[in-house]
């Protein structure tokens, strides 16, 4: 399994007001899309959430979303490193996903761009 990058998960107050920030920051500009309730703008290696408190409350416990070339791979070999998968591999707005808490119990989310 190769890991291509890693994005920072950052929940914010007000999505409208944080992007301009790290757009000038990223150098670039947000992708915008919704998840549940929850409002995302991918900028760069930053991946700002807003939305009510009990969902972005479970969002703040994965540390990362870390890419990679293949989720059904990565599910294989993480279950073989002793990973204990919590979610997926689910379809996601880019591709696939897996939710997955490491033996040292951080919970990081593995994502592809593969279509399901």
């Amino acid at each position: 399994m190769e890991i291509l990058g890693a994005t920072l998960r950052i929940c914010v107050d007000d999505l409208e007001a944080a992007v301009p920030f790290y757009e000038r920051l990223a150098g670039g500009r947000a992708q915008r899309f919704g998840r549940g309730g929850v409002q995302v703008a991918a900028i760069g290696s930053f991946l700002l959430m807003s939305g009510p408190e009990a969902e972005l409350e479970i969002l703040r416990k994965v540390t990362a979303t870390i890419a990679v070339q293949d989720v059904a791979e990565a599910h294989q070999v993480l279950t073989g490193l002793g990973a204990r998968i919590l979610a997926g591999p689910l379809p996601s707005p880019a591709g696939r996903s897996l939710l997955v808490m490491h033996p040292d119990g951080t919970v990081f989310e593995y994502v592809d761009q593969q279509q399901a």
